[in-house]
């Protein structure tokens, strides 16, 4: 299956840029609590060959709680998703995978344009792909999850105080003399017997349900971040991702997760090293060497495992079921 979804938003793709960063900061900390949520474990700058200069994000989704239950009596008590992005934006590339489940991964390729929708084929897809391909239109009218509901972020009744843009009518789209479209080819891939389409099906309808709620409250939250600055923005989004992951880990580490640990040891490892690198060139600039910089870790994403043992009660489960979708 070849799904595309279109996703139509009321500002040009210049403006978007900011408002993608700042939405997403936010998102991720109001929807942060009690040890679930968005926890960042890198961010920072990335070069590519074809694509140019980026930004590369790691990051883990932790979820347990927000699984149907039918997927929970699978899995251990404690687990994440993690997340990568190659943002070289207006084009930008995500994978999620799950380390105790090594066939099921999602991938996601965007492009933003400065239209309604009205590309056939932006993110080059091949002619065997065209045929096989199932396009959606994602409106941000569209009726959300009652439980993040809030009337003043409505589009049908949120009006901009900085833009003057909204409220937002039916049929929007086709009028609107501002407005920018997310294209994205979403494949999600979950190769175990028995349970594939039931899986590939609950994940399509909750990153359709994410896409949808982060590009409405973009625009409702324009007044916001609306004249910010790159650097502001950035402050922001640094910020923000502090305060949520002391918030995750610290409730991951009272309710026992050794994962939270690893982190911050992580953490600090990476702090020391750090350290003794700024002592090392303080060092060489003191004896006049000059022939010699510090040089930092490479930015390219690790495709390394991270992931530890689960807690003893889990453990004999997690194993199992990690053996089971292997090998399934």
């Amino acid at each position: 299956m070849v799904d595309v979804w279109k996703i139509p938003v009321g500002f040009p793709i210049e403006n978007y840029k900011l408002g993608q960063l700042y939405m997403i900061a936010r998102h991720s900390a109001e929807q942060s609590d009690g040890g679930e949520g968005i926890e960042v474990i890198e961010n920072g700058p990335h070069s590519d060959p074809v694509h140019g200069e980026g930004q590369f994000t790691e990051k883990r989704v932790h979820l347990s709680g927000k699984l149907p239950v039918w997927i929970r009596s699978y899995v251990p008590r404690f687990i994440y998703l993690t997340e990568k992005a190659w943002n070289y934006y207006p084009y930008t590339e995500t994978e999620y995978t799950c380390s105790i489940i090594p066939r099921f991964s999602i991938k996601v390729k965007t492009r933003y344009e400065n239209n309604n929708g009205s590309s056939d084929n932006c993110l080059g897809l091949s002619e065997e792909d065209l045929k096989q391909r199932i396009v959606e239109h994602v409106d941000i009218l569209d009726p959300i999850e009652e439980k993040h509901y809030k009337k003043e972020e409505d589009p049908k009744y949120f009006k901009s105080v900085k833009t003057g843009r909204g409220p937002l009518e039916e049929g929007w789209r086709d009028i609107a003399d501002v407005i920018m479209c997310s294209y994205k080819l979403v494949d999600v891939s979950f190769q175990v017997f028995g349970l594939q389409t039931k899986v590939e099906d609950w994940s399509h309808r909750a990153i359709r349900n994410v896409l949808l709620l982060g590009h409405l409250q973009a625009f409702a939250w324009i007044d916001e971040w609306f004249g910010m600055s790159i650097d502001d923005v950035r402050a922001y989004e640094t910020n923000m991702q502090e305060e949520t992951n002391e918030k995750i880990r610290s409730a991951l580490k009272e309710k026992g997760d050794p994962e939270s640990q690893t982190v911050e040891n992580k953490d600090d490892k990476g702090n020391e090293e750090e350290e003794e690198e700024e002592e090392e060139e303080a060092k060489e600039n003191d004896s006049n060497d000059g022939t010699k910089s510090k040089t930092k870790g490479s930015s390219t994403p690790s495709t390394s495992n991270s992931s530890q043992q689960s807690p003893t009660d889990s453990s004999q489960k997690s194993g199992y079921i990690s053996s089971w979708f292997k090998w399934s």
